[in-house]
């Protein structure tokens, strides 16, 4: 049996950037599971899958889609139970939709305005008119002036993760001992902007960026195995 993971890219297939698709190639990888991930521009995904979804990512296993990162993991957590499991129990569960709101609240908001300009750049012809008509109406500012604020929000999105910081005094991961499905949602999101921007955001010895670096190790490196921008 093939795994598809369909993943997102820009005009350069072998540099996949979004931060929900990284969730679960960290998440497959913790559970042990092949997969062969496609990654997609953003133009062609409502074709994938006989326009199964809008977004990616989309995972085929089997005979079975599955859109959604969160539904993603809770998917390979019942169906393979026997693999490591990536919430460790109701509690994991509850602390990851916590993270999850964190993450898209606070480090995805800043993460756009840093990255957004790159993000643009990266992508082909055709995703580009979509990308800048589409973020412009959402965000209610052109690209050019986002990144005219990029160096100050450079500077500020180290404070926005003090929560993580503390956590990090008390164990290696933020799942604890181990990773855990927790870890691999603020994992994608840093990693969105380290293929997209490759912004230096933290210290040498900042607990965050070292738990990052741990996070790039994991799993034979599959986090590395795209270079940073």
């Amino acid at each position: 049996m093939t795994r598809i993971l369909y993943s997102l890219c820009g005009a350069d297939e072998s540099r996949p950037f979004s931060p929900h698709c990284w969730k679960v190639v960290q998440a497959l990888a913790h559970k042990g599971l092949d997969f062969i991930e496609k990654p997609t521009p953003f133009t062609e995904i409502p074709s994938l899958e006989g326009g199964f979804s809008k977004t990616v990512p989309i995972l085929r296993d089997g005979n079975e889609l599955i859109r959604d990162s969160f539904e993603i993991a809770l998917y390979l957590e019942e169906t393979y139970p026997d693999r490591p499991t990536l919430f460790g129990g109701p509690a994991g569960k509850a602390l990851a939709r916590f993270v999850e709101g964190f993450s898209q609240m606070v480090v995805h908001t800043a993460i756009t305005k840093i990255a957004v300009k790159n993000i643009h750049d990266m992508l082909g012809e055709t995703d580009q008119v979509y990308f800048r008509t589409s973020r412009e109406a959402r965000l209610g500012r052109t690209l050019e002036e986002m990144e005219a604020s990029r160096q100050a929000e450079i500077d500020g999105f180290a404070p926005k993760l003090e929560p993580i910081r503390h956590a990090l005094k008390y164990h290696d991961f933020i799942g604890g001992d181990g990773p855990l499905f927790v870890d691999y949602i603020l994992f994608g999101a840093l990693q969105w902007m380290r293929v997209t921007a490759g912004a230096k955001v933290f210290s040498d010895n900042d607990p965050v960026g070292l738990w990052f670096e741990r996070c790039l190790d994991l799993h034979n490196g599959v986090g590395r195995s795209v270079t940073a921008a």
